[in-house]
């Protein structure tokens, strides 16, 4: 799990998650980090900087990172995208998405974004 990786968008209303996901996905190779915390914010760093990996919470502020996700994909095409949640209930009748549950593991989150980027190429 090394070398460069790219550019993160992370959707999340709660500063410490954020910089802990960041924390992480820098120690797996990823370089640079954009963090959103509400879905029209969120649209405007991916169109800003097209990230490589998107990790989103469900519940943000103004929306839901479900949102946040479809409006990004909708504009810039497929994305690998992550949700990192504390109640992964919070998905079951919605699309398929890589799931990690909090708390955070490195290695769950690893895996997941293997998978996410795996699927999307």
């Amino acid at each position: 799990m090394s070398g460069i990786r790219g550019h993160v968008l992370i959707i999340e209303d709660e500063m410490l998650i954020a910089l802990e996901i960041e924390s992480l996905l820098g120690d797996l190779g990823f370089e640079t980090f954009d963090i959103a915390d509400n879905p029209a914010s969120a649209l405007a760093s991916a169109v800003a900087h097209r990230p490589d990996l998107i990790t989103a919470d469900v519940r943000i502020i103004g929306g839901t990172g479900v949102e946040a996700v479809r409006a990004i994909r909708a504009t810039l095409g497929p994305v690998p995208v992550v949700f990192v949640m504390g109640n992964v209930d919070e998905l079951m009748n919605q699309d398929p998405f890589v799931l990690v549950e909090k708390p955070i593991t490195a290695r769950a989150l690893a895996t997941a974004c293997d998978w996410a980027c795996a699927q999307a190429a």
